[in-house]
């Protein structure tokens, strides 16, 4: 029977490209999932650096304005290039087996506008015209958004605009309504394509105000821009709120012409009195007829969010076993740590989900949900609740106090515990558990992966006449949610030192079982080394945003909030190899097949909101060719902590002789005196 299971499994595989990375998520439904098998758990840790490209920005762009940049990119392999976005917007061809520049289009966004989400851009959509002839601009298409709200569409091989799309390649976007200023509408994920249909969505600024701009979702003639439909998913019926928006990558079932949309929470995040009921279509994975943008279904998995627990991670479309047969699903994680999977085409969940009681008597005029959605048969990636009993920090000890006294004063019941004007702990904190990185699955081992976050955020109501001139502590996140009775604080419960209330770790990789509804093992990811003073290395783990990428080579890929691509053992988690990037990559990893040689590629350039050091490469590693190898010197240097050691050895000999030549010095003076 497992040799069957096998059997099917290497069929579904055979559909996919084999070779390539050719949508965001690696294939149309996000499974990551990469049947290459040339670096495998056996060599992975030889790995060399085969390339670097800097984009320039880090040279070219002012420091103020690098200052808020989060480079979170995922380079597509199409067209025998390596295409990918800069948070510029600036799209870029590499050679894949040299990183040299082939093209370079640069649609010159304002530095000005200030950006809600920063400047980002994860990725490009790649499209080919089945009836253009071949060899004719523009057959191969890539689409882009931009921070300033326009759809671009590139010739694949050349990076000039597509003439015959919208306005001379692109499309401007419109809000539908006066902005307050000039970034608070933005496009930061792919598009995505499917049947001539090419689909965006949008990020709005979170927490201005009620009245905030519609999320609709937008979609358009792949070959000419013309308009094809459009979806609101927020159903506005008594409902006084501008968004639910889509800011994450979607998916498309090419076969069943459909797009699946993960949706936001209305706006604001924080107090819906003026949006009664559940909210429908919020929080939810709506999914449309990608040709019409008819209603299909819609699941919400969250009612009546006031906690900012929108779906920001891309619905991954995977064929699973689930003890009665194979079936089609999606599979949804969410921020508090849940795993929901549904039926493709009905939504209806493939294991039970309950509605339980959660926790009530929010702010004044909110009327919250008196239950929300729970997943049985899946365990929860995270606890979620955090107690003082969890409390540790960086360090036993140190700053544990004022995190003691952080959650005595402050309402603190578990998950769902509504915002407060005493302050809320909200646990897992706004980023996540899981963020826009997504999960991954393999489809030969029925196994999911998913990056998390360990952290908390406090949450603080601010009565309105209180909120006129109100001036935000540091590292607090104001947000005036304009047309509300209450503005809003929000803050990393932290220590005195900055680091997280909670004990580590505070970032893992985990897997899990969906058949048997078993984590299977959980991975600590990323060290202190480029958060800490000093460079000090604490095998803490870091917040992860960012995913990863998994291969038929039993490794699982990821970045982190320091400055290493690490490769783990699929079936125990063991970390087997680490390698030295320029800055962190918090981004999410590829892999292809150039030339007979497998790369794994990551985005490296830093995290402005996680306060990582920032930079603009993209780096690719590779087996070694014959006479390649690292240096000793650099395997021990280039791993956590080597640079601290390096540095603290190199102190420590100028200070052996500095002392020597004191006392050397001495020593003369008192043979001199007798």
């Amino acid at each position: 029977m497992r040799s069957l299971f096998r059997l099917l499994a290497a069929l579904v595989l055979c559909v996919q490209p084999a070779l390539a990375w050719e949508y965001w998520g690696g294939d149309r439904g996000g499974q990551r999932f990469s049947p290459l098998t040339q670096i495998t758990t056996d060599n992975v840790g030889t790995l060399v650096r085969g390339w670097e490209f800097r984009t320039g920005d880090l040279d070219a762009r002012p420091p103020e304005v690098m200052k808020r940049t989060k480079f979170e990119v995922t380079p597509l392999f199409v067209e025998d290039s390596l295409i990918f976005c800069t948070p510029f917007n600036e799209v870029i061809a590499l050679d894949p087996g040299t990183g040299a520049q082939k093209w370079r289009f640069d649609p010159k966004i304002s530095m000005a506008q200030r950006p809600a989400n920063r400047f980002v851009c994860r990725g490009v959509a790649h499209w080919t015209d089945d009836r253009a002839a071949e060899g004719a601009t523009c057959k191969s298409r890539i689409f882009t958004g931009t921070n300033d709200t326009r759809l671009i569409a590139l010739d694949a091989r050349t990076g000039k605009p597509c003439a015959d799309f919208g306005n001379n390649g692109e499309i401007k976007i419109d809000a539908g309504m006066k902005l307050e200023w000039p970034g608070e509408f933005q496009i930061t994920s792919a598009p995505v394509t499917g049947r001539g249909v090419v689909v965006v969505g949008s990020a709005i600024g979170d927490n201005r105000r009620v009245d905030a701009p519609i999320g609709v979702v937008r979609a358009f003639d792949a070959r000419t821009g013309q308009p094809r439909w459009t979806f609101d998913p927020l159903v506005h019926d008594s409902v006084e709120a501008g968004h639910s928006n889509v800011w994450a990558p979607m998916s498309v079932d090419e076969e069943r012409g459909l797009v699946f949309l993960p949706t936001t929470s209305p706006s604001p995040d924080f107090w819906g009195g003026k949006r009664p009921g559940n909210d429908e279509h919020a929080n939810s994975v709506v999914v449309l007829r990608i040709e019409s943008g008819e209603l299909a279904w819609a699941f919400q998995t969250v009612h009546h969010d006031v906690w900012d627990y929108d779906l920001p991670a891309q619905p991954t479309l995977a064929r699973i076993d689930t003890g009665n047969g194979m079936r089609d699903v999606v599979i949804q994680p969410t921020k508090q740590g849940f795993v929901f999977v549904l039926d493709r085409d009905t939504g209806k969940p493939v294991w039970p989900v309950e509605e339980r009681a959660v926790p009530q008597n929010g702010a004044e005029g909110e009327k919250l949900s008196p239950t929300q959605p729970f997943p049985t048969h899946v365990p929860p990636l995270l606890t979620q609740r955090m107690t003082a009993d969890d409390v540790g920090g960086m360090l036993p000890g140190v700053g544990s106090a004022a995190c003691e006294k952080l959650i005595a004063q402050s309402r603190n019941e578990g998950l769902y515990t509504p915002p407060s004007t005493q302050g809320t702990i909200v646990y897992p904190m706004t980023g996540g558990g899981v963020n826009w990185g997504s999960a991954a699955f393999d489809p030969v081992n029925q196994i999911l992966f998913a990056n998390v976050s360990h952290a908390a955020h406090v949450i603080t109501l601010i009565p309105r006449d209180q909120a006129k001139g109100f001036n935000p502590p540091p590292g607090h996140d104001f947000g005036q949610q304009q047309g509300a009775p209450f503005a809003m604080s929000r803050a990393l419960a932290s220590t005195e030192v900055g680091s997280p209330c909670n004990k580590p770790p505070w970032g893992e990789t985990v897997a899990v079982d969906l058949k048997a509804g078993k984590i299977l093992w959980h991975a600590t990811v990323g060290t202190s080394e480029d958060l800490a003073p000093l460079g000090i290395a604490l095998n803490t783990g870091t917040p992860l945003l960012s995913g990863v990428a998994i291969t038929a080579g039993g490794l699982v890929f990821t970045g982190a909030m320091d400055a290493y691509l690490r490769a783990f053992d699929v079936k125990s988690g063991r970390q087997l190899w680490l390698g030295r990037l320029p800055v962190p990559g918090v981004a999410n990893p590829m892999t292809y097949l150039w030339k007979g040689e497998q790369y794994v590629v990551i985005g490296a350039g830093g995290h402005s909101e996680g306060g990582t050091s920032i930079g603009d490469s993209v780096v690719a590693f590779r087996l070694p060719r014959q006479g390649e190898g690292a240096s000793l010197l650099a395997r021990l240097i280039d791993r956590p902590g080597g640079r601290f050691a390096a540095k603290a050895l190199a102190a420590g000999v100028v200070l052996i002789v500095l002392v020597a030549l004191l006392w050397r010095w001495r020593r003369r003076r008192r043979v001199e005196a007798a």
